[in-house]
């Protein structure tokens, strides 16, 4: 990788960060951007992976201060992921290099879907919810937790929802929650793609120093931005990589 090619992945890197607080999808622009530098897909999650544990942790401190985090409420949840992420890890490992591109681009295009037709979540949170609503969230967490722990691109994004429609939370609460959640997702993911020696070192600490502050200050002033053009901006970037990515499987 070139002296500039570094660069580039630097800024997107940071940029997502600081959005991802809020729009929980970074992977689907950082790995497709890996990709298109030629680095391998397997490497490349892996690598992503142990940058987003920096991440998630930068982004939940903020939340530590006050009742943004409800650790006793969330460690099911936890438990759930942390089980279902590694199966997810492992998975990775199992298939195909050529086949893990395909899978990427589908994810893009699934969940940019997903953000076009989802209901909104501050309505949802008026919503009763009781012990069938919880029996589904813990579900839905552990479906999502394998997908976290196999690619985590718009992972946070569906589960903040499920949080807010399921589980009872407020539109806030589900984001704290939701980065708490995903420390231990990514962090049990590197753990098994380190195991596997899947992780490019070098490539990811310069990225965790890149997304452990951008995280921080995107959990402290990113929603003061109109969450309106943050969603324009992401929904077409990942839309023109998921395109790219396609094209790139099928030539």
């Amino acid at each position: 990788m070139s002296n500039l090619e570094l660069v580039i992945l630097i800024v997107i890197f940071f940029l997502t960060s600081v959005v991802g607080v809020v729009s929980g999808s970074n992977s689907l622009v950082t790995v497709p951007v890996m990709f298109q530098f030629g680095i391998d897909p397997k490497v490349a999650i892996a690598t992503n992976m142990f940058g987003l544990t920096f991440m998630n942790i930068g982004a939940t401190l903020p939340f530590l201060n006050g009742d943004g985090i409800d650790i006793k409420r969330l460690t099911p949840l936890v438990l759930i992921t942390l089980a279902a992420s590694a199966l997810g890890a492992f998975l990775v490992g199992i298939i195909s290099t050529r086949a893990i591109p395909l899978m990427v681009s589908a994810a893009m295009f699934l969940v940019v879907i997903f953000i076009l037709i989802r209901r909104d979540p501050r309505k949802l949170s008026g919503e009763i919810h009781n012990a069938k609503h919880r029996n589904i969230t813990f579900v839905l967490a552990f479906l999502l937790g394998i997908y976290g722990g196999l690619y985590s691109g718009g992972y946070v994004t569906i589960l903040t929802t499920v949080l807010v429609a399921f589980f009872g939370m407020s539109f806030t609460e589900a984001i704290a929650g939701t980065k708490f959640i995903n420390i231990f997702s990514s962090g049990i993911a590197t753990i098994i793609f380190a195991w596997e020696g899947l992780i490019d070192y070098r490539l990811g600490i310069i990225l965790a120093v890149t997304m452990f502050p951008a995280a921080f200050l995107g959990a402290r002033f990113v929603t003061k931005v109109s969450e309106i053009w943050l969603k324009r901006i992401f929904l077409f970037t990942v839309l023109l990589l998921g395109i790219k990515t396609l094209l790139d499987y099928a030539i």
